[in-house]
């Protein structure tokens, strides 16, 4: 005891003498008592690794420090990563146990909670080194039994006939180490050789033994270390701990407390031991939740800026088209009946004045005389049919003139153009206009509804034809329409929001205007007019077929049903192609629905929607506002880099994006079916490019890390 406090002190005087002084001073005031510290001694020096450094006055006031020495070479070891929520693996070697009790620290392996412990008895040479071996990987390689260092090299006795130098293993430890080896402990006698020659092989840590120990040393010490430290405290601080309480057996045991010390790789910090239960080696590398959170809204304001410019309409468009051919079918209208005329209907007797121009007089007379025998709600001809002298003299114009269910179109013209006329002898309630918007894709997707025309003589429609029907039918049932406050068409408890528009005359400033023109994915559309998103009713694949169809010469041959007619809305128009009015739809750009659409099948979808949606609350077709889309689109950037961020494995990410991405496409498929159009390619979009920003930075700040981290290798 006299010895061990001469030492003591003469160790403290050493370190206060004037070339370390310096270094005392200049911790105690960078450093805080509460603090978590490692003081690692560098050196290769034998006399150096065996002095009782924890007896230096720094730990008396830093009670959270703790010693540990380093070899002066080191470099850092990558392992192989392990997969997550598994038990610590520990391979316990119980070596030769003459004159041992080793019963003690078995059981206390054996009861590790969180902990999967592969026990070896006794084993021979072969054994161990298989075992070192496994491709699983261990945590902790535990060893008990007899030890000794012989010229600097470290023994272990196996069983009562084998003992071996851990350089004869190393090959296998450093297989081990590889796999993930993290911590050696040595509770046996003499094994400052064993943390050598680990330390050569650049492992974590490693626990040893400076010299000859007793058994009831080794178990208190075990045991101590053991409940800290599965008990969630850092491996050093369950060491000072487990060695500060072996004071109470120095009594019988004087220097007890000198006999356990570390070997600490100096680039690696030990892992806790939930962290071993859950490893995760790329811990520090990973971005913060707030990190995440910026990269996410950057990139979300970077596409969003992008869909202002308009640089994502075509893809959105065609998006757009695809989740719209995969909507369920639909039953057919029965409010309509579609009228057509074939290029047989062309060469009917009737119809030789007119030829495949329009349809003629006579033809028409007979259609109409046909179709009102069996009481028509409304009937509406998608037909130029100029003014002629013929129609007076036919009796054409006196027959539809008192007809307030006969409505036809007419062309307003524009640029001051003359326009087309049609049945000077209708009001201007029963003449609607036919024109369309196509997108500059040539794709029919949205539907005009009204326009305010330049004044013409010939032609003052204001209304589409689809309305004027839709309308007319509509009044019949008590659901008139009129515009509200703020200029939206309401038919019944119905609005029908236009498609945002950027236009001169609209109401508020220009920054409102701005932000109402920029919603869906038609960024500053020239939307003039009053137009809403054509909701297509498709059946049995196919938008042709909406409402039943009969042919201009079935009717004249007096084979039409009146079913079919009575209190229905008639279209009529021409579905031969050589006249040439046929348009692309959504559903025209699948190489298996190549059809294109007859303009008279178009106004019947537009009739039909309106319809649908005052009597059978069928949606129209909405999108969200602005800020709508920006949550919804930076919702999904958020998760793409949590998912990058916090997942582990390469196929675990993998499954778990495609899956998410699979969840986004059902989600917009699922919304433009209850008639929301949800932005799939911007989402689709920001949610991969945060994954890839994340995983970039992520990697940028691992190598930063590691390089920050990495001590000079000093020999």
């Amino acid at each position: 005891n006299e010895l061990s406090e001469q030492l003591g002190e003469s160790l403290n005087r050493w370190l206060a003498s004037e070339g370390f002084s310096n270094i005392y001073s200049e911790l105690l005031s960078t450093l805080s008592c509460t603090d978590e510290i490692l003081i690692v001694i560098e050196t290769n020096n034998n006399l150096l690794k065996r002095l009782p450094w924890h007896l230096w006055n720094f730990f008396s006031v830093f009670d959270q420090a703790e010693i540990a020495i380093g070899n002066l070479g080191y470099r850092q070891i990558n392992p192989r990563s392990s997969s997550t929520g598994r038990q610590v693996r520990i391979l316990a070697v119980f070596g030769n146990n003459d004159n041992l009790d080793l019963v003690v620290e078995r059981r206390m392996i054996e009861g590790i909670p969180d902990a999967e412990s592969i026990i070896l008895e006794s084993p021979n040479r072969q054994e161990l080194d298989n075992c070192l071996w496994d491709t699983q990987g261990w945590d902790i390689l535990f060893f008990a039994g007899h030890s000794q260092t012989e010229n600097e090299s470290g023994r272990i006795y196996l069983n009562e006939s084998e003992s071996l130098t851990l350089v004869e293993l190393q090959n296998a430890l450093r297989e081990a180490i590889t796999n993930g080896l993290k911590l050696a402990i040595f509770n046996s006698c003499d094994g400052l050789g064993l943390a050598r020659d680990l330390a050569n092989l650049h492992i974590s840590q490693v626990i040893v033994m400076r010299d000859l120990i007793p058994d009831v040393v080794a178990q208190q010490f075990f045991r101590d270390f053991l409940v800290a430290y599965s008990g969630g405290r850092s491996l050093y601080t369950s060491v000072r701990n487990a060695r500060a309480r072996l004071q109470g057996l120095e009594g019988s045991y004087p220097c007890a407390t000198w006999l356990p010390v570390i070997f600490q790789n100096p680039t690696t910090l030990a892992l806790s031991w939930q962290e071993l239960v859950q490893p995760n080696p790329e811990k520090n590398s990973k971005l913060s939740l707030a990190s995440v959170m910026l990269v996410s809204i950057l990139v979300t304001t970077l596409v969003m800026g992008l869909r202002l410019l308009g640089l994502m309409q075509t893809w959105e468009l065609k998006a757009y088209d695809h989740l719209m051919r995969l909507r369920p079918d639909e039953k057919q209208d029965g409010r309509l009946l579609i009228v057509t005329i074939t290029e047989e209907d062309f060469q009917l007797p009737e119809q030789k004045s007119r030829g495949s121009q329009s349809l003629s007089d006579s033809a028409l007379s007979l259609l109409l005389d046909k179709l009102n025998q069996f009481e028509p709600q409304a009937i509406g001809l998608d037909i130029y049919h100029p003014y002629s002298i013929e129609s007076k003299q036919s009796g054409l114009a006196a027959k539809i003139k008192n007809r307030s269910n006969f409505f036809a179109i007419c062309t307003p013209g524009e640029n001051n153009k003359s326009g087309i006329g049609s049945f000077p002898e209708l009001p201007p309630e029963q003449l609607g206009f036919s024109d369309i918007v196509i997108d500059s894709d040539g794709i029919l997707r949205r539907h005009l509804l009204s326009m305010k025309p330049e004044p013409n003589p010939n032609c003052s429609a204001h209304s589409a034809l689809s309305l004027q029907l839709a309308s007319h039918y509509l009044n019949q049932k008590n659901k008139a329409g009129k515009y509200n406050s703020k200029k939206e068409l309401e038919l019944g408890k119905t609005v029908i929001h236009r498609v945002p528009t950027l236009m001169t005359n609209d109401p508020g400033n220009i920054v409102e205007k701005f932000w109402r023109s920029r919603r869906g994915a038609y960024q500053a559309v020239d939307a003039w007019g009053y137009q809403i998103l054509l909701n297509y009713r498709s059946h049995h694949g196919s938008p042709n077929t909406i409402a039943h169809t009969v042919t201009l010469t079935d009717i004249l041959e007096g084979k039409l049903d009146p079913g079919l007619v009575k209190d229905r809305i008639i279209l009529i128009g021409v579905t031969a192609r050589s006249v040439g009015d046929s348009l692309t739809t959504p559903y025209s750009s699948v190489e298996d629905y190549h059809q294109p659409m007859p303009g008279i099948l178009a106004q019947a979808q537009m009739t039909s929607q309106i319809l649908s949606a005052v009597l059978d609350g069928r949606p129209l077709i909405s999108v969200l506002p602005f800020w709508g889309e920006f949550l919804w689109i930076g919702s999904w950037s958020i998760v793409g880099g949590i998912i990058v961020c916090y997942l582990k494995g390469k196929l675990h990410l993998i499954f778990t994006e495609i899956t998410a991405l699979g969840i986004l496409y059902l989600s917009c498929w699922g919304f433009l079916v209850q008639g929301i159009w949800i932005p799939l390619v911007p989402t689709v979009f920001v949610f991969l490019s945060t994954g890839s920003s994340v995983m970039m930075l992520s990697h940028i700040n691992k190598e930063s890390q590691q390089s920050e981290s990495m001590p000079e290798n000093n020999e």
